[in-house]
């Protein structure tokens, strides 16, 4: 029998590109989901959106008061039921595979903890051609993430079976929530095995909170300033993570 995949959508006033994201995870050629969204209390069109978008397989959770993407995302982690977990923002878009080619790289190899390439989106076409691709490593440990913060969330799968979701419930954060949380993983002797080939794109906005790059350098420090790491140890492994993000955008 197919395992079932939970895949959790965290949405906040994202009604120009909420509909093409739902698309892409209910046009998976794995079909075992269930699509849990999100609602921390937009005040667009967004929700309208998904109600019109007839899939039995979506979820709606409105929460009564809005509570950020951590607290939204953790919400998602506690209703979910399904043997793997995928995330994805309600901005970013999946390629039809996505999932497929992961439960079949996760199941062939036993792993508690995947992600994949990405590729970056400007504007509203996808072309590879005019997209600026990443490249991952074949495996991160603890001390290979903390110069390297590549593991994309809406790339990222995690094995239910072998992580207890108190595990991946995300810190309150208002950037790097999600980094912190595979580092949290991958400090307890996990490893995170990636896969080379491009399965999400990224959507740059540039009113998105990581587009400001002066908050998202002053929120990595601080994540490395959460980390209990000796003083040179972060400062270094802070100067790699600002060398692979300029390396990854360039």
């Amino acid at each position: 029998m197919e395992k079932k995949v939970s895949v959790i959508i965290p949405v906040y006033n994202s009604e120009k590109y909420i509909k093409e994201c739902i698309e892409s995870v209910i046009n998976q050629t794995y079909q075992n989901l269930e699509i849990i969204v999100i609602d921390d209390c937009s005040m667009d069109s967004s929700i309208e959106l998904v109600k019109n978008i007839k899939d039995d397989r979506i979820n709606i959770i409105s929460l009564p008061e809005n509570i950020g993407v951590s607290n939204a995302r953790n919400k998602g982690i506690e209703v979910a039921t399904g043997d793997y977990i995928c995330f994805i923002d309600s901005d970013d878009i999946w390629m039809r595979e996505k999932i497929e080619k992961q439960v079949e790289f996760i199941e062939k190899n036993g792993y508690e903890f995947i992600y994949s390439n990405y590729a970056f989106l400007r504007g509203g076409n996808i072309d590879l051609k005019k997209c600026k691709k990443t490249h991952v490593p074949k495996s991160l440990t603890y001390n290979q993430a903390l110069k390297n913060t590549t593991i994309f969330v809406s790339t990222v799968m995690i094995n239910m079976k072998k992580i207890n979701k108190d595990d991946i419930c995300m810190p309150i954060m208002q950037i790097g929530q999600d980094t912190a949380t595979w580092w949290n993983l991958l400090k307890k002797g996990l490893v995170a095995y990636g896969m080379d080939e491009v399965f999400a794109y990224y959507r740059v906005r540039s009113n998105s909170l990581a587009s400001n790059k002066f908050r998202a350098v002053i929120g990595a420090w601080k994540l490395y300033s959460m980390q209990e790491i000796g003083f040179f140890k972060r400062i270094f492994c802070f100067n790699c993570y600002l060398f692979n993000a300029i390396k990854r955008r360039i």
